[in-house]
């Protein structure tokens, strides 16, 4: 896959989890792995900014994903030739620590997730109605789950 961070937060993050776990999300569903994704990480001033302008809402939100065109080569349900771009994602890492301090884990644990779920958003995944929000967190917390595992099982580097 072809992942680029963008980091202009002014923060330290863990950019090559962040690169890692999308790159196994997307692998494991199915898609192209010429497929390109962009992640830019931000301050929280930039992302309530992008939150109001694009989403309509107020204040800075975790994660905002931008899909390419529905029908974009690298897709899963894709069956057209081309330059696989898949979309971007936007990440804020001051929401990401404040939500990891109140579930108790990491802020590279809620960044891990916060990627996988916007990776999932990027290929048309929704949590707006029950089912669809079912449908999504459990596919979200097998991914996160497997990743964990393999990353867990994984030799250490010499």
């Amino acid at each position: 896959m072809g992942i680029e961070i963008i980091n202009e937060s002014g923060r330290e993050v863990d950019e090559s989890g962040i690169r890692a776990v999308s790159d196994f999300a997307l692998l494991e569903m199915g898609v192209n792995p010429l497929a390109e994704l962009s992640i830019l990480i931000v301050d929280i001033e930039h992302m309530t900014e992008l939150n109001k302008r694009w989403m309509g809402g107020t204040g800075p939100t975790d994660v905002l994903s931008f899909p390419m065109d529905d029908a974009m080569p690298g897709r899963p349900d894709s069956s057209e030739p081309g330059t696989p771009i898949l979309g971007d994602l936007v990440l804020s890492p001051e929401v990401a620590e404040a939500q990891a301090k109140d579930a108790g884990h990491s802020t590279a644990d809620e960044l891990h997730m916060l990627t996988v779920h916007g990776v999932l958003h990027i290929l048309g995944y929704d949590h707006a109605e029950p089912e669809q929000a079912k449908e999504m967190f459990g596919l979200q917390n097998r991914l996160l789950d497997s990743w964990r595992a393999k990353r867990t099982a994984a030799p250490a580097e010499s």
